[in-house]
C-alpha cells in the first residue's frame, strides 16, 4: 500500500532550507528555487545541496556533467553503461554526493521537453536506488517527488506540450533548437515512477549494495533490467511464480528457494558449524545473487554460507514475508501451542503454505541430533535466526518488537518440532 508522503509545501519548505541558491548575470541575482529545481542544459558552477565538504563541491559539478551525458543532453565518448557506472561508483564510495545525485536527477527530470532524455533521467534515478538510499533528512523530500509522478504521464505529455510552445514562440528560428520529442520512446514515466517508489522503500531499510567491491557492469545491467523484469529477489512470491513460468514450467515451488536450499546441503551445509549463523563474505553472495536472477548456479561455489546466506536474503526480501501479515497476530498468539501452530499453516494461501512447508522441512533436516553435533545449530538457534525472515512486525515500538521477537523464534519452532512436512519430498 503506498503511503502518501510529505505534501508540497512541506517538499518547498524544505527545498528553501536545504537548496545552495545559485546565481546569475554580472548582478549575480538568485535563481529562483522553481528554476534552480528546472531543467537545465547549462552545467553548474556549485553544488545544489549547501555543502562545507570541498571535495563534495568539487565532485558535485563533475557529477552533473555525467547526468547530462547519461541522459543525451550532453556529448561523451563513454557509452551509457560506462557513464552510469562512474556515477553510482561516485555516490556509492562517497556518501555525501548521494543526495546531491538525487536532486540533480529531481532538477533535470523537471519540466524537460524531450521525452528521451526524461525517461533516461528516470532510469538513472532507479538504477541509482539499486545501489544507495538518499539520507533520512532527504528520503521524504525524494519520496514526494516520486509519488507525484505515479499517475502523471498525461499530465506530462500535456506540460511538454506547453513548454514547447511556449519555447516555439520565445526562439527565433535562426538559433539552433534543442531536439523535442513528445512522443513516447519506451516505458512510460509512471512506470518508472512506481518502480522508484518500491525500490525506495525497500533501499532505505536495506541501505543498498553492501561489500567492498566496488560497483560492476553487470550490476548496472541488472538494476536497469529490473525495471521491466522483475528480479527473484524483493519481488512477492505471485510474481516470481509468473515470471518463473517461462523458464521450469511444471515448477510448483520457486525455483531459487529450492535451488538455493539443494546448494547448502550439497557442499555439506548440515555439517558446517554456524551454518545459517555466519554469514557468507558479502561480495561473494552479492556475485551469486547476480547470477542466480539470470537462472543461473555457478559450479565453482565451495562455502556452503554462501548459499545459506543469499537464501536468508531471499526470504528477508520477499515483498510480503512467507507468512502474509493478515496471519501474523494468529501466529503470536499460538507461539505455545503445537496444534494450534500447525493449524495455522493450514489455513496460508496454497503458494505460501508450499514455500514454507518446504522452508520447515529444509530446517528439519539441520535439526536432526547428527547434524546438530556438528553445526552447533539445535532448533532453538534456527529458530531464531530463520524467524524474522518469515514473520515481520510491523509496530515502532521497541517493547513491543523485543516481546514479539522471542514469540515469532517459539512460533517457528513449534514449526520445526511438530509440523509434518514429509509430503514436500521430491516437489520442485
Amino acid at each position: 500500500t503506498l503511503r502518501k508522503p510529505i505534501s508540497q509545501s512541506s517538499m518547498a519548505d524544505w527545498a528553501s532550507k536545504n537548496l545552495n541558491m545559485h546565481t546569475q548575470g554580472i548582478f549575480r541575482r538568485r535563481i529562483s528555487i522553481s528554476n534552480m529545481l528546472s531543467w537545465n542544459g547549462s552545467s553548474i558552477k556549485k553544488p545544489m545541496l549547501i555543502t562545507s565538504n570541498r571535495t563534495i563541491k568539487k565532485e558535485a559539478c563533475e557529477m552533473f556533467k555525467l547526468v547530462q551525458s547519461y541522459m543525451g543532453d550532453r556529448q561523451t565518448r563513454m557509452d551509457r553503461n560506462h557513464v552510469a557506472l562512474v556515477t553510482v561508483t561516485k555516490c556509492w564510495s562517497m556518501q555525501g554526493l548521494r543526495d546531491e545525485l538525487y536532486i540533480q536527477l529531481i532538477r533535470q527530470t523537471t519540466d524537460n521537453i524531450c521525452y528521451r532524455s526524461l525517461a533516461w533521467g528516470w532510469e538513472l534515478m532507479a538504477i541509482s536506488l539499486a545501489f544507495f538510499s538518499p539520507s533520512p533528512k532527504f528520503q521524504s523530500y525524494l519520496e514526494g517527488y516520486i509519488y507525484r509522478h505515479l499517475d502523471s504521464d498525461e499530465n506530462i505529455a500535456q506540460r511538454i506540450k506547453e513548454l514547447v510552445d511556449l519555447k516555439n514562440k520565445k526562439i527565433t528560428k535562426s538559433r539552433k533548437k534543442r531536439k523535442q520529442n513528445t512522443e513516447d520512446e519506451g516505458l512510460p514515466i509512471s512506470t518508472y515512477a512506481k518502480y522508484c517508489y518500491r525500490k525506495l522503500q525497500k533501499v532505505a531499510v536495506t541501505g543498498g549494495k553492501k561489500g567492498l567491491r566496488k560497483p560492476t557492469v553487470e550490476e548496472i545491467t541488472h538494476a536497469r533490467n529490473a525495471i521491466v523484469t522483475p528480479s527473484l529477489f524483493g519481488s512477492s512470491l505471485e510474481e516470481i511464480m509468473l515470471r518463473q513460468q517461462d523458464v521450469f514450467p511444471g515448477n510448483k515451488l520457486p525455483w531459487v528457494q529450492t535451488q538455493l536450499s539443494q546448494q547448502v546441503l550439497a557442499l555439506g551445509g548440515e555439517q558446517t558449524e554456524g551454518i545459517f549463523r555466519i554469514p557468507g563474505d558479502i561480495d561473494e553472495v552479492n556475485a551469486l545473487k547476480l547470477q542466480v536472477d539470470q537462472w543461473r548456479i555457478p559450479s565453482s561455489l565451495s562455502d556452503p554460507n554462501i548459499p545459506a546466506s543469499l537464501l536468508k536474503l531471499w526470504y528477508r526480501e520477499l515483498e510480503e514475508p512467507v507468512i502474509p501479515q493478515q496471519f501474523y497476530k494468529e501466529c503470536i498468539s499460538n507461539y505455545e501451542n503445537p496444534d494450534a501452530a500447525v493449524a495455522v499453516v493450514q489455513l496460508l494461501p496454497e503458494l505460501n503454505r508450499l514455500v514454507l512447508c518446504y522452508l520447515i522441512h529444509f530446517l528439519q533436516i539441520f535439526a536432526q541430533p547428527s547434524n546438530v553435533g556438528r553445526t552447533k545449530m539445535d532448533v532453538n538457534n534456527l529458530a531464531m535466526v530463520m524467524a524474522p525472515n518469515c514473520l515481520r512486525c510491523q509496530s515502532d515500538d521497541p517493547r513491543v518488537i523485543f516481546e514479539n521477537t522471542r514469540k515469532e523464534m517459539s512460533f517457528l519452532r513449534m514449526l520445526i518440532v511438530h509440523l509434518d512436512t514429509s509430503f514436500i519430498k521430491g516437489l520442485v
